[in-house]
């Protein structure tokens, strides 16, 4: 069987969680961990408008990701390197992402009333790569494969 970078990178993303973002702005470079849902290679996040990640979004949308584990043996690393434009959602866009939300988080559904209150507030984004790589260690240090064609749909 043929390996399929493409492939590995997008069940990668569906089997992972987290991401941290790098961004850069009024207040300096600033790296934050958001919980994600993707579409495609697209990842949805949500965060508060007065963070200091947003701040930096709103300022300058050019962002850098990283999705991956905690590993102890460098030659089991494997993750996400990506870097792309982050856009805020409405109406029927952030309606969906909620949905895919939820989905992947179910607990998030049955939330207190404090934490409803709280996701109702927050905004939506989409964080849409422009360049992306699957870090594939155990094939060498440091082998990464450039993943093309990020804005077709997985299905």
């Amino acid at each position: 069987m043929t390996r399929d970078p493409r492939q590995l990178a997008l069940a990668y993303l569906a089997n992972h969680q987290v991401m941290t973002l790098a961004t850069t702005g009024p207040q300096g470079v600033w790296a934050a961990a958001v919980f994600y849902v993707n579409d495609g290679f697209d990842l949805t996040f949500l965060s508060a408008g007065h963070t200091r990640h947003v701040q930096n979004i709103t300022a300058v949308p050019h962002v850098a990701a990283t999705i991956q584990e905690d590993y102890r043996d460098w030659e089991k690393i494997q993750g996400i390197q990506l870097e792309g434009r982050v856009s805020i959602l409405a109406n029927v866009s952030r309606e969906t992402a909620i949905s895919r939300y939820l989905q992947k988080y179910p607990f998030l559904a049955n939330a207190d009333e404090k934490m409803q209150a709280t996701l109702d507030k927050v905004n939506w984004y989409v964080l849409q790569p422009e360049r992306l790589y699957f870090i594939d260690n155990s094939l060498g240090l440091g082998h990464r494969d450039e993943i093309t064609s990020l804005n077709a749909r997985s299905s």
